[in-house]
């Protein structure tokens, strides 16, 4: 193998020319601990160019490293990639360790100290540079037998000795480590943490602190705020008589970091370094403007620091740290927000498993809707809605939920499916109720009839049983663990009013109860931005009154049963008005087929006959009457309202009549109603003439001068097409991107999720277009509806209301494409508020 000079090497020096870039994130961060005075050994920093063309096979000559480690010398070698978040190979330690080193070591220390530190190296080296299987060398305790054990079997296996030139040692550990980086599985493992395809890795060589010794000897960890909470706290082990992070093993032997009146502390046995570390904490937080993880070691007294590392954190850590380092001075607000990732907050809005507790996963799938919940699993929802009152929480368990399922949702404390995907309905609707939700759980096998499921290793839960569902993490757990509350503290609301402070864009709520509504004003949505009204009906009494309406046989048993509708819609409207206390409703008018109102099943069908005292025959021939091919594409949305016209009348009715009773009451709102599924202008015009009418004839009857803004739901491409027709007899449109999504693509996202993965691996779909908004087909649709409706209309107001109003990546495509708001569950709420105002600060350091 060709040898060569190994010149791209930089003792860490306060003035050397080290960049992340250049020599990676922990060379950095070493050189940055140097420039504090605090006591780092001396450490070289290898480029990252010299370690790629080291994987290449250019083997350096390694003794111009080590000659400013003195005549004997021993170091470790660790990685310095870019980013820390990517991993690297891990570290080796005590290269140089060989029979002279290991005679001296004992007649200094002991032969115990000196053979424990040489096995180690010689485990060490022979499986992860020489490659050789693990189970020669591990598992043996320290001993002179045991070592040259370790050395015969090195030698046997690779036909020499035992490598006993530390230069040759080094060179070998470079190689080795240059090239794990190099490999497919470690390439493909940092890609899916975000590292470019080309990231590359440096390496840093520093001088061994033994952490052994007669005097105070060991290793060990310290941090200053809990890794889950955020909250200062000293966290961390010292292990005496080790190297490395040994402490950090499991183990009884470890101490304290501070006086604890469990046992042993640092404090105790070497008060004067305690006290150094407290100091260089301060300094670290200061000066490098984040909570740190200093690694330390102890040789007969003198302390060392040999390595730092940002603190691993919590989303609510992660919130709690960003802030409190705002408050001290240390960095800027503007940089607190931009520390936080808007996602990482839907873990601080639900409950969740605490990570450090045991878990036992028994199947895995989608994690849809995040939080986590515990309860007894049914498979019904009726099931669910009798746990519900007994008191009881529950996990309702369904190959895969349906509109009928809404009130078992409702009633359950989570879900798990055995089918479906991000944009599946039990997805969709657990993200809106911010029910924790798994779809996809294909390892599971569902008996409905017996309640069983089974899974894939042979595991039986039943009806009744126990369980955890993570929709964080997308994983179910066998029986109850112990589960962290949201974290909507004083850390979590400073943060988003510091965002609130440089946003441009509105956020809204999706509500459709008064329970949404009040949740959303708690998250501080500036409004709702879609109530959908079908899911008031779906309660017990009401659905009832639907059905009669349904099965009407004339408009006026029709208008009769609408009727009784008429003051439960009214009543929902008037709380709704009252909680956003002038804050803008918009109310979405009926939008889904009426066959998802009715059973499907012969128990249903049966029940249904008997509470409209009808015979079950009649009942089954109106139900197979009002199927349709494709209802999606069918009697729905305006053309309902129009076909139908009972309908959107008793609706407009309740909307003004509540808004002119609030009115009364001192409380003026605007009412804004939208028209769902438009094509053409005309079904504006015919439902606005009736809302003309109705408005006119409560305002005579009222005497309140009522006013309202009637808008339109963009989902079909026709509608955004065609956006400057409709735009003259509309106040707002509003882009529902989930249908628009459907109909672009010709695709159900229901019946999606069977193939989209299978196409955004294969690239067809760079990402869900059902979870990230498509810039360049629906995108293309939206932008052309955006220009041509305002250019008919400049003071139109424009918006987004389907799930896309909560995606980030979709949230800088409205704020760009000059929309005035977006709208989303409530749960969204703060991570649209977070990502909307990442666009704006980055857009200034942009500039």
């Amino acid at each position: 193998m060709q040898r060569r000079e190994l010149t791209a090497f930089t003792e860490i020096t306060p003035v050397a020319p080290i960049t992340v870039k250049t020599h990676g994130w922990r060379a950095k961060c070493l050189q940055r601990l140097i420039r504090l005075d605090l006591p780092v050994p001396r450490t070289v920093a290898i480029s990252a160019a010299e370690v790629r063309a080291i994987a290449q096979g250019q083997l350096p000559d390694a003794r111009s490293v080590l000659e400013g480690f003195g005549p004997s010398p021993l170091v470790s070698v660790r990685p310095s990639c870019e980013n820390p978040d990517w991993g690297g190979p891990g570290t080796m330690l005590n290269i140089g360790m060989n029979d002279e080193r290991h005679a001296a070591l004992a007649a200094e220390h002991g032969a115990e100290v000196a053979t424990s530190v040489y096995l180690r190296f010689v485990r060490s080296y022979a499986i992860h540079v020489a490659r050789l299987d693990p189970d020669m060398f591990e598992g043996t305790e320290p001993s002179a037998e045991n070592l040259r054990a370790a050395l015969r079997a090195y030698a046997l296996e690779t036909d020499e000795p035992f490598p006993q030139d530390p230069a040759r040692q080094l060179a070998e550990v470079l190689r080795s480590m240059a090239r794990a980086w190099e490999s497919t599985s470690a390439r493909l493992l940092r890609q899916a943490k975000g590292a470019p395809e080309n990231a590359a890795l440096g390496l840093v060589v520093q001088k061994m602190a033994q952490g052994v010794g007669q005097g105070e000897s060991g290793c060990g960890v310290i941090q200053f705020v809990d890794s889950v909470s955020g909250l200062p706290q000293i966290t961390g082990r010292y292990l005496r008589q080790s190297q490395g992070r040994d402490a950090l093993v499991p183990g009884d032997e470890a101490l304290y970091l501070a006086c604890d009146p469990r046992g042993p502390s640092l404090e105790d046995v070497c008060p004067d370094a305690y006290t150094d570390l407290l100091r260089y904490g301060v300094v670290c937080r200061a000066n490098l403007r984040e909570e740190m993880q200093i690694e330390f070691t102890l040789e007969n007294g003198n302390l060392c620091i040999l390595d730092a590392a940002k603190v691993a954190r919590s989303s609510r850590a992660g919130v709690r740290i960003a802030v409190a380092l705002a408050n001290d001075g240390i960095i800027p607000r503007d940089e607190a927000v931009l520390r936080v990732e808007p996602r990482a907050l839907s873990e601080l809005l639900h409950r969740q498993v605490d990570p450090r507790r045991p878990r036992d996963i028994f199947v895995r799938g989608i994690g849809a809707s995040p939080g986590a919940a515990q309860g007894r699993i049914v498979f019904t929802s009726d099931a669910a809605q009798a746990s519900a009152a007994r008191g009881e929480p529950c996990i309702l368990v369904r190959r895969e939920t349906a509109p009928e399922d809404i009130r078992g949702m409702h009633a359950a404390a989570g879900v798990l499916t055995e089918r479906g995907g991000m944009t599946s309905h039990a997805a969709v609707i657990g993200r809106g109720l911010g029910l924790p939700c798994i779809v996809g759980a294909n390892g599971l096998t569902l008996d409905p009839r017996e309640r069983t499921l089974r899974t894939r290793d042979g595991r039986v839960f039943r009806e009744g049983d126990v369980i955890t569902v993570d929709g964080t993490r997308g994983e179910a757990l066998a029986g109850e663990v112990d589960l962290l509350e949201p974290a909507l503290d004083d850390a979590f609301t400073t943060l988003l009013d510091w965002a609130d402070a440089v946003r441009d864009i509105g956020v809204r709520a999706n509500a459709d109860t008064p329970a949404d509504a009040q949740l959303a004003r708690s998250f501080k949505a500036e409004g709702i931005g879609l109530c959908r009204t079908e899911h008031m009906f779906f309660e017990g009494d009401r659905l009832i009154v639907m059905r009669e309406m349904i099965f009407a046989d004339s408009s006026e048993e029709r208008a009769a049963a609408l009727a009784r509708l008429l003051p439960m819609q009214r009543a929902d409207f008037i709380r709704l008005f009252e909680i956003m206390q002038g804050l803008p409703v918009c109310i979405r008018l009926f939008d889904p087929p009426l066959h998802e109102f009715l059973p499907q099943t012969r128990d249903g069908l049966h029940e249904l006959a008997e509470a409209l005292d009808k015979p079950l025959s009649d009942v089954t021939r109106r139900v197979e009457a009002l199927s349709e091919f494709n209802p999606m594409l069918g009697m729905r949305g305006v053309r309902l309202g129009i076909a139908l016209p009972e309908i959107y009348e008793m609706q407009a009715r309740a909307i003004l009549e509540a808004a002119a009773e609030v009115a009364r009451a001192g409380y003026p709102v605007v009412p804004e109603i939208m028209i769902p599924l438009v094509s053409a202008m005309r079904e504006v015009e015919l439902v606005k003439t009736r809302i003309d009418s109705i408005a006119a004839a409560i305002r005579t009857r009222t005497g309140v001068n009522l006013t309202y803004r009637l808008g339109v739901m963009v989902e079909t491409p026709r509608a955004a097409l065609r956006a400057g027709d409709i735009a003259q007899h509309a106040s707002f449109l509003s882009f529902g991107t989930n249908d628009l999504t459907q109909m672009t693509y010709g695709l159900s996202r229901d019946d999606a999720s069977r193939f989209m993965s299978a196409y955004v691996q294969a690239g067809v779909f760079q990402e869900d277009p059902f979870h990230t908004l498509d810039v360049d087909g629906v995108g293309e649709l939206l932008l052309i509806g955006a220009r041509r409706a305002r250019r008919a209309r400049p003071d139109l107001t424009l918006a987004v209301c389907g799930e896309h109003g909560g995606d980030p990546e979709s949230i800088a495509f409205c704020r760009a494409a000059g929309l005035d708001y977006v709208s989303c569950s409530p749960y969204r709420v703060p991570v649209a508020r977070l990502a909307a105002a990442h666009l704006v600060l980055a857009s200034l350091h942009a500039g």
